[in-house]
């Protein structure tokens, strides 16, 4: 397997001008990502987690070209898909593909099951007839569905299996990487964890690297192998699971976890609750956290925005509390 990460972004950023009369004059910026980067190995599932708002579709849909970033480098397999267009783009898309936080949404209610599935089928590799036909009764199987499903509409399924829908369709051009948006939040309990074994076992299968998208921190735990926090568009700690679930080092960090409820109600966990709410307009100025963190501030923690800087092996943290372990020893 190559050392290459099949995933990376560097200092990717996506800012949307608002304008705010009728001559189109420029009046604010609103940055949903602000200079984001990180890795995603082969094979593993690296989990985006924060709150509504803190950016993690955009950064979904920029990887994929969906939108266009507003810069950085977006790079696939050792290859930079930043600025690729037309057929290029189009066959890299073929690798990479997205799986929704709504499946009754993504689905068309217009189709059949097998033409919705056989649809990439088509726009990708232009099979059709009979083979096309065997391949989608392959993937219904792979998912866990039957064969009578084929000649269904949408509506006649539960929302799990919707979702199977979904993840067939995906399957169908052979991905390397899936981006899942929250792919088990409009489900029930009972139907995430089936959906959840279904995606694990898939990636055992076909060696899928997943770019998990989420705000619910179990789930994240269960799926993931690293995970990046975000906070208005910043990454503000980054490492891996159990690093993050057992030694979390950013303030944010601590809260969110501190909010996963607990078998053991006595189990001795004080939760730490948040001040305000979350402001959308980043601060021109110091930390983003600042304004709602729990923690003793520094002085410079309203002037100044910390850097992401390495706390420990492979442990990333944007906080002034905890400077690089480089400057630690300095």
């Amino acid at each position: 397997m190559s050392d290459i990460p099949l995933l990376e972004v560097r200092n990717l950023s996506k800012h949307y001008v608002q304008r705010g009369s009728l001559l189109g004059q420029r009046t604010d910026v609103f940055k949903a990502v602000d200079t984001v980067s990180f890795s995603l190995p082969r094979g593993k599932t690296l989990g985006l987690v924060g709150e509504s708002g803190s950016g993690k579709t955009t950064i979904g849909k920029c990887a994929l070209r969906l939108i266009e970033p507003t810069s950085g480098q977006i790079l696939f397999d050792g290859q930079d898909i930043t600025h690729i267009s037309g057929g290029e783009l189009r066959r890299r898309r073929s690798d990479m593909q997205m799986i929704y936080q709504s499946p009754a949404a993504s689905l068309n209610g217009r189709m059949t099951i097998g033409e919705i599935i056989g649809e990439p089928l088509w726009l990708h590799e232009r099979l059709r007839g009979q083979r096309r036909r065997e391949r989608v009764m392959e993937l219904l199987h792979i998912v866990g569905l039957k064969t009578e499903h084929y000649y269904r509409f949408p509506h006649e399924f539960s929302g799990g299996q919707q979702q199977r829908v979904g993840i067939a369709r995906a399957l169908a051009v052979k991905p390397k990487l899936l981006i899942l948006d929250e792919p088990t939040s409009a489900l029930d309990v009972s139907v995430q964890a089936q959906v959840l074994n279904l995606l694990h076992e898939l990636q055992q299968q076909f060696q899928l690297s997943y770019l998990f998208i989420s705000h619910d921190l179990s789930v994240v735990r269960y799926l993931c192998d690293q995970v990046a926090l975000l906070y208005l568009g910043k990454v503000v700690e980054l490492a891996d699971v159990e690093t993050i679930f057992t030694r979390p080092k950013h303030p944010y960090t601590q809260a969110l976890i501190s909010a996963i409820p607990e078998p053991d109600p006595d189990g001795g966990r004080e939760q730490i609750l948040l001040q305000g709410d979350l402001n959308l307009r980043t601060p021109k100025q110091g930390c983003p956290f600042a304004p709602r963190c729990h923690v003793a501030k520094l002085a410079h923690c309203e002037t100044d925005v910390p850097p992401l800087v390495e706390v420990e092996a492979r442990h990333q943290v944007s906080c002034h509390l905890h400077p690089s372990s480089a400057h630690s020893r300095n």
